[in-house]
């Protein structure tokens, strides 16, 4: 996966220019491929050098906005990767090395870690579940909207397993603390 495959699937949603695309971007993809704006305007130069975007002026605009249109290439690209089979990546969690650890050393301090975590953890599932109510409340959704709604509920079951697992290694290392 590359950040290039997922300004591409965001653009093909909708062309627009940079800024507009950052911004989404945040508000979509951001939640579970996270990139800075300088990082996807750095990679909407290299997708418009390798011809799978091309970008316009926009005339009525202040400075040099510019609006970026996938081009067939670009679509080209997308779907190979798309199709491209892939082994599942391994679970990379400092977290779980970290309560690992608590375990030998026993008298580790990781509450204030775990606590940290789970309040995250908690406001991300509280955000995932405002765009569900605002976003997926219709009847009759198009095959569109169910896979979107799919990548949402692949978030909120991670930030449910996240949350009971900061949960119970408070409970085990600390029965009498605050959840």
């Amino acid at each position: 996966m590359s950040l290039a495959h997922a300004l591409l699937t965001a653009l093909l949603e909708r062309s627009c220019s940079g800024s507009e695309l950052a911004s989404r971007f945040d508000r979509s993809i951001g939640y579970f491929w996270p990139a800075t704006h300088q990082q996807i305007y750095r990679e909407l130069a290299r997708l418009e050098e390798a011809g799978w975007v091309e970008s316009s002026a926009v005339e009525a605009a202040p400075g040099r906005k510019r609006v970026y249109t996938v081009l067939p290439a670009g679509c080209d690209e997308l779907r190979r990767w798309v199709d491209e089979p892939r082994e599942p990546k391994a679970i990379r969690d400092e977290l779980l090395v970290k309560v690992r650890a608590a375990a030998i050393l026993g008298d580790a301090d990781l509450l204030s870690t775990l606590a940290l975590r789970l309040e995250r953890h908690r406001e991300k599932l509280a955000v995932y579940r405002e765009i569900e109510r605002a976003a997926f409340s219709g009847e009759d959704p198009s095959r569109e909207d169910r896979l979107r709604r799919l990548i949402l509920q692949a978030g909120i079951d991670l930030e449910s397993l996240w949350i009971r697992l900061c949960a119970e290694a408070i409970e085990i290392i600390d029965p009498d603390a605050e959840r």
